[in-house]
């Protein structure tokens, strides 16, 4: 039996492109694919296909045949890509603290009135049940 393939933690930029494709239009050929990138990006159709391989291997996309063609679909929600994204990135240079994350980044970029409160309630939302 097949072992299914570990999901890398991390996207590449090229591979987030095609996954957002994958994800904004559903199910889809490498040339609908293609045909849905920027035509400024001038990505050469193998190009796409090496990258599609690369994504099912790691374990983002699942094909199926039609016809001749193979159509992919993703096998994971962009959220849970983007959660996976960040906890790699708290892990890598925040010793797994999501806190220092959030605090780098409210210190680096600061916070205007209007997003301190939308954190606020947000902080308030998901406080535990006793804890307030």
């Amino acid at each position: 039996m097949a072992v299914p393939p570990t999901r890398s933690a991390t996207l590449t930029e090229a591979e987030l492109r095609l996954m957002d494709v994958l994800w904004q239009q559903g199910p889809s050929t490498v040339q609908q694919v293609l045909d849905a990138l920027p035509k400024k990006s001038q990505i050469a159709y193998n190009s796409v296909l090496t990258t599609i391989r690369i994504l099912e291997k790691k374990g983002y996309l699942r094909h199926i045949k039609d016809g001749r063609a193979h159509v992919y679909r993703p096998l994971v929600e962009r959220a849970e890509a983007s959660r996976s994204e960040i906890r790699h990135l708290a892990h890598r240079f925040f010793e797994n603290s999501h806190e220092m994350l959030v605090l780098n980044i409210l210190e680096d970029r600061g916070v205007d009135a209007e997003e301190l409160n939308r954190l606020r309630q947000l902080l308030d939302q998901t406080q535990p049940e006793g804890s307030k």
